[in-house]
């Protein structure tokens, strides 16, 4: 991916543009043999602001080409101040996306539904012009995020919301034609609970809400938490079935567990398999990401489902396996002490998978400073049954944010992960249970890094450990209309 040789956090296997700011993916849909991706994007700096849709397209998820920017802001028009979140949806010769239409003189809370429409595969969009959706429901606080899907011979959408009574919602809307819309009520809506076995909450108001249906046995809600004064949360996921319009559902569990991925997407690809994609927010100072100029990236694409046993899985999308490059870490064996074992060297940007089969708390530490005073651990703790995630000592800068995080792990048993570590960002997968943990860090170390294994004292660890490099997307060269739009005040 083109980008300066200086900047050592740029991603090169994870999607978004050379530069400037991007947020929530977008757009997400197959279409006449090509999977499109947009996203929120700031096309004028590295800052939320003048938001627009960036659009990549793709045959294969591998190699991905740079179309137009699907949407603009109309100066006069429902979205004078920004296109702000939806999705998009493939019907006959046509794509259509639904986005938030948003503008400073309404509440920044309400923002309503409209369209643009396009016929030549994505390269250029046509908007309606007016909204789609003028009116809110009676006692919307907040109201944002269109999701469409088909369903049978007609259409519905979910809407992000936040009611008077305290509740946050998902708003049901149906259609025949994508063109009338009737609103039938709360498909879901829950007082503020706790996210399943953390100290999170799913907030009073819900973002960028998601289906995820199934032919048979229960399907998904995922639901990006947003709370006053902080804003957005985590990601939430409702595991249920549909029963007359409503949707019923356990408590609620985490989508990622991890402290940086939020407004994920989905898109349903051929062979009815569903695919995600998140928003990774930057993890350090603000100041650091504009000197920088790029903030943010999207997560790689997971192949996602319920589970015979009810439990959200995702997995790195198949094709990714294509990326691997040289097998540059193969290593077996068991650790004898807590004298940690080294592995082997790795990148800045490789994909590992582990088998791990501690008597106690064991794990793997990448370091990134020779010294090994800058480090990031994966480690399993036996006592809580659980694989932390731990960056507290990732970067030597303290312009980066440090912290522990968790998901839960079966213990007794051999454990089985994947990591996929591209510059700044790693996506943890237990694919022991199909869970995932997604974290931003910023290494200062130039040098190579190493893996290692190690254990706490009067513990073992049997580890069988490969790791390839990570190859970039390839990114083609945009064409002339494709090109980043003329400066302007913003």
């Amino acid at each position: 991916m083109s980008t300066t040789l200086r900047d050592p956090h740029h991603p090169v296997a994870h999607l978004r543009p050379p530069r400037n700011w991007i947020n929530d993916p977008n757009g997400l849909v197959f279409h006449d043999g090509h999977y499109h991706v947009c996203y929120q994007y700031n096309p004028y700096g590295a800052t939320h602001a003048n938001m627009h849709w960036g659009h990549f397209r793709s045959p294969d998820l591998l190699t991905w080409e740079p179309l137009p920017i699907a949407l603009s802001p109309n100066p006069d028009g429902v979205d004078a101040d920004g296109c702000f979140s939806g999705n998009a949806v493939s019907d006959g010769d046509r794509l259509v996306a639904f986005y938030s239409a948003h503008r400073e003189d309404r509440s920044f809370q309400h923002q309503p539904v409209t369209c643009a429409v396009s016929y030549d595969g994505g390269n250029s969009f046509r908007p309606r012009g007016e909204l789609l959706i003028p009116e809110l429901p009676e006692g919307c606080t907040m109201y944002r995020d269109p999701y469409v899907w088909q369903d049978g011979e007609g259409w519905r959408m979910l809407v992000g919301a936040a009611l008077a009574d305290g509740r946050a919602a998902a708003l049901l809307y149906d259609s025949p034609d994508l063109e009338n819309w009737t609103y039938r009520g709360p498909f879901a809506a829950r007082s503020p609970e706790p996210i399943g076995g953390t100290d999170l909450f799913t907030g009073e108001g819900w973002e960028c809400p998601q289906y995820l249906p199934a032919a048979d046995g229960p399907g998904a809600l995922i639901l990006s938490t947003w709370t006053e004064p902080t804003g957005p949360m985590r990601v939430a996921a409702l595991i249920g079935e549909e029963h007359d319009g409503h949707f019923e559902a356990g408590p609620a569990v985490p989508a990622d567990h991890g402290p940086d991925c939020y407004a994920p997407a989905l898109l349903r690809a051929p062979g009815d398999r569903w695919l995600l994609w998140g928003w990774s927010w930057e993890a350090r100072d603000e100041a650091w990401a504009v000197a920088d100029g790029w903030a943010g990236l999207l997560t790689l694409p997971r192949e996602i489902h319920v589970h015979d046993d009810g439990t959200l899985r995702q997995q790195p999308a198949t094709e990714l396996l294509a990326l691997r490059g040289k097998h540059i870490v193969h290593a077996e064996g068991e650790t004898h002490g807590s004298q940690p074992v080294d592995l082997g060297s790795v990148g800045r940007a490789f994909d590992l998978t582990a088998r791990l089969e501690p008597t106690g708390n064991a794990g793997l530490r990448l370091l990134t400073t020779p010294g090994g005073s800058e480090y990031l651990d994966i480690h399993l703790d036996a006592d809580t049954g659980e694989l932390v995630v731990d960056r507290d000592h990732s970067s030597l800068d303290s312009r980066a944010r440090g912290g522990s995080y968790r998901m839960p792990c079966p213990v007794g048993r051999p454990v089985d992960v994947r990591v996929v570590v591209d510059h700044s960002i790693a996506e943890i997968f237990l694919t022991t249970t199909g869970q995932v943990l997604t974290l931003r860090f910023y290494p200062t170390g130039q040098s190579p890094w190493r893996l290692q294994a190690r254990t706490a004292p009067g513990t073992r660890l049997g580890f069988a450990v490969d790791a390839w490099e990570l190859h970039p997307l390839v990114i083609k060269e945009p064409s002339t209309s494709a090109a980043e739009p003329a400066p302007a005040s913003p």
